[in-house]
This record gives structure tokens, sequence and C-alpha cells, in this order.
């Protein structure tokens, strides 16, 4: 019999949202793209060749990124799922960080989260089976997944690799194995990065 072959998949950091032009932390909120977030999709996408699936997270910053990627390249019906939405950040969702560091002094340089938060072993239990759950629907073939930057980042340092922030529309390939086990592979950049990381 063959041996199964792995499934690699490409998650992609939406782009731009209002709130990321605002500067405001989003979480679970579903502030829409702006026009500057639609090119980018849409820039990002001539980059990109041909996938085996398309998936997004439930958020529209997220859905409506994936949707306009998958017009150009051709792949498609996007499929959403509500593992690739980003951290919930509980109270902070909606403020700047000079509105989280009055609230919260210190919390953010000592990487604490605030009650009703997300907790890191939850993303990271949240995220790692979800993309096992879409490695598990395409079996060794290539999958591209339209998800958040704070989901990205917790999934690769659980998979073992390097602290990775994105800027809106940066990539990073992660590689799930036929025993279950994810690795994570290099980060990309779909567009020019110099937009900065924005706000998650």
């Amino acid at each position: 019999m063959a041996t199964p072959a792995a499934t690699r998949i490409l998650t992609v950091r939406h782009g731009e949202s209002e709130w990321n032009a605002q500067g405001r932390w989003q979480g679970h909120a579903d502030p829409p793209l702006t026009e500057t977030g639609l090119l980018q999709a849409y820039e990002a996408a001539q980059t990109l060749g041909t996938f085996d699936a398309i998936w997004a997270s439930t958020l529209q910053r997220a859905a409506h990124t994936a949707a306009v990627i998958a017009e150009v390249v051709g792949i498609g019906p996007v499929q959403l799922h509500p593992g690739l939405m980003e951290a919930g950040f509980g109270p902070w969702q909606g403020l700047t960080v000079a509105e989280i560091e009055a609230g919260w002094p210190g919390f953010l340089a000592d990487r604490k989260r605030p009650e009703g938060a997300e907790t890191f072993d939850q993303l990271t239990h949240r995220g790692l089976g979800t993309l096992r759950h879409l490695a598990a629907a395409t079996p060794g073939g290539e999958v591209l997944a339209v998800t958040h930057g704070g989901l990205v980042r917790v999934m690769a340092l659980a998979a073992g690799g390097p602290e990775i922030r994105l800027g809106n529309l940066g990539a990073c390939w992660f590689t799930v194995h036929p025993d279950g086990r994810v690795t994570v592979g290099e980060a990309v950049h779909l567009i020019d990065p110099a937009a900065g990381p924005g706000t998650l």
C-alpha cells in the first residue's frame, strides 16, 4: 500500500479591515474590509497558483479576502470554518493599544490576556485541530486557508516554529503529516509588507 501523503496548508492573513486602519484590536469582532483590503486581496491573488481547496474564517474580513482570491485564481467554492477565526480578546476587542495599556497596564509587555480572552492553550487546541480537519478533507493536497495573524502566530509557536507576525496578506506554510503532527514552514509575503503588521 502507498504511504499516505502529507497535506500542505498555506495560511494567509486577511486584507486590511476598517479596524486595522484605525489601529483597533479585532478578535472575534467583525469589521469589514477597506477598499485597500480588497485591492490587497486582488494583488495577492496574482502571485498564487492553484490549490486543491480554499477555506476561510467565518469572519467577513477573511471570508471576503478568500472570495476575491478564489474568483481571481479560479478555485472554490470557499468553505468557511469557525476554527479559523482570530483569537478572542474579550474586553480588548475594539480598543487601541493605548487604550489597552491604560486599562491593563503592563499586560501587553508581559503577554498577559484579560479575563474573557481565549487562552494560549485554547487557541492552540482550536487552531491545530482545524488544520488537521482541513488536511483530512484534502489528504495529500495543497490547501489555502485565509485566517488571522494572531491565530497563525500561536499555531507556528505551538508547532515549534519562530514567532511570526504577518502583515495583511502575509502567509505561512504548515504541513499536516499522516500521523497528525503539524509542522511549520516558511513565511512568505504575497504583497509588499511595507504597510506593517496592523492590529489583531
